[in-house]
């Protein structure tokens, strides 16, 4: 179903650049990589210091960032340095090398998980460094990394606050990846297959046409039920209001990053950035096409960069406008609501995929 992955990355540079065996393929994975791994993160560093701030203000009515360079762009290298030059702080009694290592593992986790996100091609170049056939089990195991680092530095921050924030962590964890994946399977029954590529080829044919315009078979307008309980456990997952939370400013100061300066509090920081397009980046795959826009093939890595910024949009609107849950509802909302209802929607997705086949 669908049509044949375009070359991958790695290959690409492979082929161009004639680069000779085993050798030339570590050196070509690890170039793609960075490429890679360096757009997200200028994606996250644009979104952090300054698009964060212009789009709170602006749904808040306030005025934001305007006065350091043109639109205040430039606050992004000035927040940089300000956070970094900051004195790193190291508490009495923390855990180390615990307490060292967490701040790390955050951010790491996401970046893996776009190591299998077919990200689409410009021009010649396809954006995805690998297509295992079971690159959807993958991509939701890295990304569930995260909770353990927020437990660690929970855990080893010798701090009360943080440990709530690292044992709530742990409590939203379980309660919505389960939900979260079980609700991704029954996109996995449609396609048909676990391959990340498949998933979005499955989603390039036209699912209905209206007045001459085609509709694609978008898994989001195909089962828009299973899309809303996505998008929720999705929110869940990365910690955006209303379910943020592990950190909670005004109930536990910051929750597991209380302890944390300087540069270790910029990785975290950085962290949570990365799992929000991370995040994006597989709600578009599994609900919205993935690459997949107008126009020609050659220009989806726009189309797809379009959609995970549109997520993150979303995010800050849900964070200026929904009050954060109690933890006690948090609780409730994924236990006796979203994980019935993403058993639910398996069994009928199940259901409707063995009498249509």
């Amino acid at each position: 179903m669908g049509t044949a992955p375009a070359q991958l990355f790695p290959e690409f540079l492979v082929d161009t650049f004639g680069l000779p065996g085993v050798l030339g393929e570590v050196v070509a994975a690890l170039i793609a990589a960075a490429v890679v791994g360096n757009i997200v993160l200028a994606f996250t560093g644009v979104a952090g210091p300054w698009a964060k701030r212009k789009i709170t203000a602006a749904f808040t009515d306030r005025i934001a960032v305007n006065r350091v360079g043109p639109f205040g762009l430039l606050i992004i290298p000035a927040s940089a340095v300000q956070l970094l030059a900051k004195e790193l702080i190291v508490p009495e009694g923390v855990d180390r090398p615990t307490w060292d290592i967490a701040p790390v593992i955050l951010p790491a986790s996401a970046l893996l998980g776009f190591s299998v996100i077919p990200m689409g091609r410009l021009g010649p170049i396809n954006f995805q460094l690998a297509d295992p056939e079971v690159g959807f089990a993958l991509v939701f195991a890295f990304a569930s990394i995260a909770s353990v680092s927020l437990v660690m530095a929970g855990y080893a921050s010798n701090n009360k606050y943080s440990l709530l924030g690292g044992l709530r962590a742990v409590a939203q964890n379980l309660a919505y990846e389960i939900p979260l994946i079980v609700t991704a399977m029954s996109v996995v029954i449609f396609a048909g297959t676990l391959q990340m590529s498949g998933i979005v080829g499955a989603q390039t044919t036209t699912l209905v046409t209206v007045a001459g315009i085609d509709i694609p078979a978008w898994y989001a307008f195909v089962n828009p039920f299973a899309f809303v309980l996505f998008l929720t456990a999705n929110m869940a997952e990365i910690g955006r209001n209303p379910f943020d939370i592990p950190e909670a400013p005004t109930e536990i100061v910051a929750g597991y990053q209380t302890e944390y300066s300087s540069a270790y509090f910029v990785l975290f920081y950085l962290g949570e950035f990365v799992h929000i397009f991370l995040g994006g980046a597989i709600l578009a795959v599994t609900f919205l096409g993935g690459a997949s826009g107008p126009g020609p093939e050659s220009i989806g890595f726009i189309w797809f960069v379009v959609k995970i910024w549109g997520f993150f949009l979303f995010t800050q609107w849900a964070r200026s406008a929904l009050p954060r849950v109690r933890i006690d509802q948090l609780i409730e909302i994924g236990w006796k609501g979203m994980l019935v209802l993403s058993f639910a929607n398996l069994v009928l997705t199940a259901v409707i995929v063995g009498v249509i086949a």
